[in-house]
């Protein structure tokens, strides 16, 4: 019964459950779908992630920046001071695998260089902490998720 649905939805029909083994199928997807809301980057958190944002849309208008933070770079100069063992700061920057591997073996380093840069964003992108509602005015909302 199961598969005979997903051949007519596949098919691009649109049914509806009509005998109880077909309500029963899609008692179970339900099921399944709900559960899967729960489990961090499933099919299902992106959509209840997709609904909230939809949401905040219809509330507050089009967003007028969309942002994403890497907690770990390693080209930057900063991060690749932390995970260095040297304390004078200078501009050498290693080869690639080298920076890869210092900044693996260093989490303290790749965490407090994420903590400088969010300071800096959140203080002169964002404006908080520095006298005035942001550098384009009031924030009306905010939408975040971890580790997606």
């Amino acid at each position: 019964v199961l598969e005979a649905l997903a051949n007519r939805l596949a098919a691009g029909h649109n049914i509806q459950a009509e005998s109880d083994a077909e309500k029963e199928c899609y008692r179970l997807i339900r099921d399944l779908d709900h559960i899967g809301g729960h489990v961090d980057g499933s099919t299902t958190s992106k959509k209840y992630m997709r609904n909230e944002i939809w949401s905040l849309i219809a509330s507050k208008g089009a967003p007028s920046w969309y942002i994403t933070l890497s907690p770990v770079d390693t080209k930057h100069p900063i991060c690749i001071y932390y995970a260095g063992s040297t304390e004078r700061f200078t501009i050498d920057i290693p080869e690639y695998n080298d920076r890869i591997r210092m900044v693996s073996q260093n989490p303290v380093a790749a965490a407090r260089f994420f903590h400088i840069l969010v300071k800096l964003f959140i203080r002169h992108i964002l404006g908080v902490d520095s006298g005035h509602d942001g550098v384009y005015g009031k924030t009306s909302a905010y939408y975040g998720t971890v580790e997606q």
